[in-house]
């Protein structure tokens, strides 16, 4: 399951909604408008694996790494947001559950940065590919 942050905006959504890329979001579908970042990860445990996508920095930490989801820090313009998450969502390295489970990761303009459950003391880089 996809979870976008309120921080996303709706027109972002929108663009997410017609690609087909199937998300819940914070205070819309799941959870409660105005969430504390502390309230977030409990939620996401409760939840079936899920990725959670959002703009606030806070949340690219090793220490929140977790086998049951996936945190995605998106550190782009608000307009990339949309094409950012189809990004990682389509990356080999990411394209399943299986593959982004434990991973706090960094999606920005340049590189995929990430930690993982496994080797959480050293931060990982991945490589952008193009998409058709």
């Amino acid at each position: 399951m996809n979870i976008l942050d309120e921080n996303i905006s709706e027109n972002q959504a929108a663009l997410l909604a017609s690609w087909h890329i199937r998300f819940k979001q914070i205070g819309e579908d799941v959870g409660r408008s105005g969430m504390t970042d502390e309230a977030i990860i409990p939620l996401l445990l409760r939840q079936p694996l899920p990725t959670f996508f959002t703009r606030d920095k806070g949340f690219y930490d090793f220490r929140l790494c977790h086998v049951r989801y996936c945190l995605v820090f998106l550190d782009v313009r608000r307009n990339e947001t949309a094409s950012f998450i189809r990004r990682i969502l389509r990356h080999p390295a990411l394209n399943s559950k299986r593959k982004r489970m434990g991973k706090v990761v960094r999606a920005s303009r340049g590189k995929i940065a990430f930690w993982d459950i496994v080797e959480r003391r050293s931060e990982r880089e991945l490589r952008w590919f193009a998409i058709a």
